[in-house]
C-alpha cells in the first residue's frame, strides 16, 4: 500500500504585476508576457518578491491559459529563492475576458492551479527543494495571489 497524499498550506506569494505585453498569435495561441514587479511572501516563509521576472503565457483559442512564471523572492533573513511556477487558468470565457480587461472576477469561479518549484542555496530553506508543492491562485488587476501547499 502506498502512502496517502495530503497537503498542508505553507505560505502565500502575492506577486505584483505590470502591464501585459503581447507577442500576438503564434500559431498555437496568443503569447503574453506579464512582468513581475514586486510583492511579498507571508506564512512559514516571509519575505519580498524581487522586482524582476515574468509570467509567460499562451492563451489557447478556447481561452485555456497555460502559465509559466519565473521570478525570485528574498526571505526576511536574506536568502534568495528562485521560483518556477507552471500552471493552468480556465473558466467561463466571459469571465476570463473580464480578467484580461482588468475587471474584478470572483476567484472561486476560475480554475487557477499551479505547480511551483523552488531553488535556493540557503540551508534553512532546502526543504523547499526536497518537497513537491501545489498552489491555488487568484488573478487580480494588479497582482496574483498564490496559496502554496506542500504535498505530504
Amino acid at each position: 500500500m502506498t502512502p496517502q497524499l495530503s497537503t498542508q498550506y505553507v505560505f502565500t506569494i502575492t506577486a505584483r504585476i505590470g502591464e501585459v505585453i503581447s507577442a500576438g498569435e503564434i500559431g498555437t495561441g496568443v503569447r503574453r508576457i506579464i512582468p513581475i514587479i514586486g510583492g511579498e511572501v507571508k506564512g512559514e516563509v516571509n519575505g519580498k518578491v524581487l522586482p524582476f521576472g515574468a509570467d509567460f503565457q499562451i492563451i489557447r483559442p478556447n481561452e485555456l491559459i497555460e502559465l509559466e512564471a519565473k521570478y525570485a523572492f528574498e526571505t526576511d533573513d536574506g536568502a534568495v529563492v528562485y521560483v518556477e511556477n507552471k500552471g493552468l487558468r480556465f473558466g467561463p470565457v466571459e469571465l476570463l475576458r473580464k480578467l484580461k480587461r482588468g475587471e474584478p472576477v470572483d476567484p472561486k469561479l476560475i480554475y487557477f492551479r499551479t505547480v511551483p518549484k523552488f531553488e535556493t542555496g540557503a540551508e534553512k530553506y532546502r526543504w523547499l527543494m526536497q518537497n513537491l508543492f501545489i498552489a491555488s491562485a487568484a488573478r487580480h488587476a494588479d497582482r496574483v495571489v498564490i496559496d502554496v501547499h506542500q504535498v505530504l
